[in-house]
């Protein structure tokens, strides 16, 4: 059993290992300029990540704000307010999201979700809130906006599900003993997110690091277009994005940069989801729920 632990341990040591030799290369010729760089032109020779790290970060912002509140509130129905019989399908189906392959939603992305901000939404958008430079720009269905959605529906099972089990393991007596005071239902359900706050927070940045990491929905529906724009009608393009799109035809220098760039998600992905883990496990130690989290 040591010797199935201590090789996952080794696989994760050894992939470090060989982002960071492949990736000598480019940290060589371009050291820490090429996290501040906007140039990305292969045949010159230049390359910088920051269009690929803003468009990694703006996209998984996007998908926070808007499935941070629904993820809380089907977990709040779920554990909170629904019966048995009703919160069990539920969750099997919110859950279900989870196991949808990324290319069927990137298919769904551009053949409905695409078409349908082209013509409903980002209209409607531009023209109530064009005056800020965020809703600019030429409108076509495909760029930022849509990517953050899309990423939305991917990362909310998981959220959702992990603050269900966080809320779930908020101890009865909590719930008692706000009743007891005259508490009504819906101020009970307050003390119980207060008390689960950190596991909250914890599910938040767990989504967060799969949001970053996200390939194939995202690379279909925004735009792949290594450019900084504050408009979220503008084509993007995230790092795991560029990996996927370039790497079979990148070679010396060219190749080694593409790896920097796995080497950089890797490191954000890794330090993120440590962090969801241990704000997760502290909310489930102080109530006694490491066992049910688990």
């Amino acid at each position: 059993m040591l010797s199935a632990a201590l090789l996952v341990v080794a696989i994760v040591a050894s992939m470090i290992f060989a982002l960071t030799s492949d990736s000598m290369l480019s940290i060589r010729n371009f050291g820490f300029a090429f996290l501040t760089s906007r140039e990305w032109n292969p045949i010159r020779g230049e390359f910088g990540a920051l269009p690929f790290i803003y468009g990694t970060v703006m996209s998984s912002l996007i998908a926070l704000l808007i499935s941070v509140p629904l993820s809380l509130g089907i977990a709040i129905f779920l554990v909170e307010q629904a019966p048995y019989y009703v919160a069990r399908p539920i969750g099997f189906l919110v859950e279900l999201l989870a196991a949808i392959p990324s290319v069927v939603y990137g298919l769904w992305g551009i053949f409905v979700l695409a078409p349908f901000l082209r013509v409903y939404v980002e209209p409607r958008l531009a023209r109530w809130l064009g005056w800020t430079p965020f809703f600019r720009g030429s409108i076509t269905g495909i760029g930022l906006l849509t990517g953050g959605i899309i990423l939305a529906i991917m990362v909310t099972p998981i959220i959702s599900a992990v603050v269900r089990d966080v809320l779930a393991a908020v101890p009865s007596s909590q719930r008692e003993a706000a009743l007891a005071l005259g508490a009504t239902k819906w101020e009970t359900t307050r003390v119980v997110l207060v008390n689960g706050a950190p596991g909250i927070a914890g599910a938040v940045i767990l989504g967060l690091g799969r949001a970053l990491g996200e390939t194939m929905a995202v690379t279909m529906v925004i735009g792949n277009r290594p450019q900084i724009s504050a408009s979220l009608f503008e084509p993007s393009y995230t790092i795991a994005s560029a990996i996927a799109n370039e790497f079979t035809e990148a070679t010396h220098l060219y190749l080694s940069a593409l790896v920097e760039l796995g080497l950089i998600l890797f490191l954000v992905t890794f330090v993120v989801n440590g962090i969801a883990r241990i704000l997760v496990w502290n909310v489930t130690r102080k109530t006694g729920g490491v066992a049910r989290a688990a």
